[in-house]
């Protein structure tokens, strides 16, 4: 097997159309351009994820052993993280602890729960036709 190109998230970052549409998932790259049609979730998911580290998106749905086996298929690369774009390390002078931030309200929850619809949908009608 072919050594895997290397992608950064710069690398990534210019594959977020239709034409060219690639995800990181778990340290790996996925040219997902020839799948758009066929996802059982819709389009809008993978373009809403394009160019970037799709993991917890990824996981946060729930995929099939059959889904894992589609992507085996659109493998093109691993996903390499700059120096720059990891985590700083906590100071070890700081051993005060800091307040938490009061969270923002946010819609994730119920965009999580129509992606997860939209999913299951999708791989209900994908069984019906086959």
């Amino acid at each position: 097997m072919a050594e895997l190109k290397s992608f950064t998230l710069a690398d990534l970052s210019q594959h977020t159309t239709k034409d060219s549409l690639y995800l990181a998932i778990h340290g790996k790259v996925y040219d997902c351009t020839g799948f758009i049609d066929e996802h059982p979730g819709g389009e809008e998911v993978l373009i809403d994820e394009a160019g970037r580290d799709a993991t917890e998106s990824f996981e946060d749905v729930g995929h099939s052993d059959e889904a894992r086996d589609i992507m085996s298929k659109l493998l093109v690369g691993e996903f390499k993280t700059d120096s720059s774009e990891k985590p700083k390390a906590k100071s070890p002078s700081s051993s005060t602890p800091r307040p938490i931030p009061a969270a923002e309200p946010s819609d994730s929850g119920s965009l999580q729960y129509v992606l997860a619809l939209a999913v299951v949908a999708g791989c209900v009608i994908w069984k019906v036709l086959l």
